[in-house]
C-alpha cells in the first residue's frame, strides 16, 4: 500500500496506451493481492479520461469479479456507453495477463443548478483529534499488530470514533460504525483526483461493518473476506485531504455475504455514499 501522499497520487497516475486503453500499477499490500478501493479509483480516473471536459462524475457501480495479483500492472480499456447534451455514460473493464478481475459503469454530468437537501451530520461524534488511531482499536481486536494496521492504511490517516460491538440497551446487535479519514497531507487541487482518494477510502472499512455486532474477526483465519460489488454516488465537491465522517451501517448479513452503507460527511455536508456487498464466509478451520 501507498505509505505517503506522493505515492497514492503516483500510484493513481495512469499511462495511456491507446486511444481507450490505459495502464495502471499496484503497490502490493500485506495481504498479498490488489486493494479494491485501488482498482476503483484507477478505474474512475481512466472513465474521466475519455469524457467531455466539465462532465463530473456522480454515480459508479463495480464487481470485484477475481482478485488482482499484487505487483502485476492493470489494464484498464474504456467503452463509451454514451455522450448525450449532459451525460455520459463509460463501461470500464480492468484486466491482468487478459484475465479480467473487475468491471464499472460510471456517468458523468455537467453541473446545474437545482434542488438541495441532504441528511444532517450525525451528533454527538467525538471529534478527529479526540478519537484514537484506528490502527490501534484494530491491533486490540485483532491477531495483527498495530503498526501492520497502519501499514495497511499507508497514506490515509484514519480514527476510529465509535462501534455497536457490545449489545445495546435492548438487547439488539446493530452493525455499525463511525471512523474519521483523510489523506494523510495536502493534495492537488483536482476535483477528479480528490473523487478518486473518495473512492479509495471507501473500500477500507465497509465490509467490515457487517462484522462488529457478531464474535468474529474481521479477516481472520477463521474467515475468508472480499469485495464483491460496490456502488458510489458523488453528491457534493469534496477534498479528501480534510476530515470526512464516514458513517457505516450493515443492515444484514446472511448466507456467507454481508451488505453495508456508507456515508462521507465533509464541512458539515453529505458529500457522497456507497453500498457494498461481500463474502464473509466463516472457515471451520
Amino acid at each position: 500500500m501507498p505509505q505517503s501522499v506522493d505515492e497514492l497520487i503516483g500510484l493513481l497516475e495512469l499511462e495511456r496506451t491507446g486511444e481507450d486503453t490505459f495502464s495502471g500499477q499496484d503497490a502490493g499490500s500485506a495481504r498479498q493481492r490488489v486493494f479494491g478501493g485501488q482498482v476503483l479509483a484507477q478505474a474512475l480516473l481512466a472513465g474521466y479520461a475519455t469524457v467531455p471536459a466539465g462532465r463530473v462524475a456522480h454515480s459508479l457501480g463495480a464487481y470485484f469479479l477475481r482478485a488482482g495479483v499484487a505487483g502485476t500492472p492493470i489494464r484498464y480499456v474504456v467503452e463509451t456507453t454514451r455522450d448525450g447534451a449532459n451525460f455520459s455514460a463509460r463501461r470500464v473493464v480492468a484486466d491482468q495477463g487478459g484475465r479480467v478481475i473487475f468491471t464499472m459503469v460510471a456517468s458523468f454530468h455537467e453541473l446545474e443548478a437545482g434542488l438541495d437537501h441532504a441528511d444532517a451530520t450525525p451528533v454527538d461524534v467525538p471529534a478527529p483529534q479526540d478519537c484514537p488511531p484506528l490502527a490501534e482499536v484494530l491491533g486490540a481486536r485483532s491477531r495483527r499488530a498495530a503498526e501492520a494496521w497502519r501499514q495497511e492504511w499507508g497514506a490515509l490517516e484514519t480514527r476510529f470514533a465509535s462501534d455497536t460491538s457490545t449489545l445495546d440497551g435492548d438487547g439488539r446487535r446493530d452493525a455499525a460504525m463511525k471512523v474519521w479519514v483523510r489523506a494523510e497531507s495536502a493534495l492537488p487541487d483536482d476535483p477528479q483526483l480528490h473523487q478518486a482518494v473518495l473512492a479509495y477510502l471507501s473500500d477500507l472499512t465497509l465490509l467490515a461493518v457487517s462484522t462488529v455486532s457478531h464474535p468474529v474477526e474481521f479477516g481472520g483465519p477463521n474467515m475468508q473476506v472480499a469485495s464483491i460489488d460496490h456502488s458510489m454516488w458523488f453528491h457534493r465537491p469534496a477534498r479528501a485531504d480534510e476530515w470526512l465522517l464516514y458513517d457505516q451501517v450493515s443492515p444484514s448479513a446472511s448466507a456467507g455475504l454481508g451488505f453495508s452503507f456508507g456515508r462521507l460527511f465533509s464541512g458539515g455536508r453529505l458529500a457522497a455514499s456507497c453500498a457494498q456487498e461481500g463474502l464473509i464466509r466463516l472457515l471451520d478451520h
